[in-house]
């Protein structure tokens, strides 16, 4: 996580009265496709120890499901904020948008 995203999750936390304090951040995969694979960012509370892993991220706790750790390898989770909006932006090399999909044509 990059400083940006992991202040703006700091920010939204503190600012929100609905995250408890064991709260942390979650990212899934959802599924992928021709445009590139799917995610979830959300906040929980529910750790499995036996299936997920924990990341601290400058003081942000970061999980997922441990079956998902090889597939963010060198991932890295931004926030931007811009004249054309705001919002996290997840870039992971593992996985790549395919241009001009045969099956779909997709472009």
């Amino acid at each position: 996580m990059t400083p940006s995203a992991t202040d703006a999750v700091k920010k939204f936390m503190t600012a929100s009265n609905d995250i408890s304090k064991d709260s942390f951040l979650r990212i899934s995969i959802l599924g992928g496709g021709c445009k590139g694979v799917q995610y979830a960012l959300y906040f929980d509370s529910d750790f499995n120890e036996e299936l997920d892993t924990k990341y601290d991220c400058d003081g942000v706790i970061l999980a997922t499901e441990r079956k998902f750790d090889p597939h963010f390898d060198g991932t890295e989770i931004d926030y931007v904020d811009s004249a054309q909006g705001n919002g996290y932006t997840i870039n992971n090399p593992n996985f790549q948008a395919v241009q001009g999909c045969p099956g779909c044509g997709c472009h």
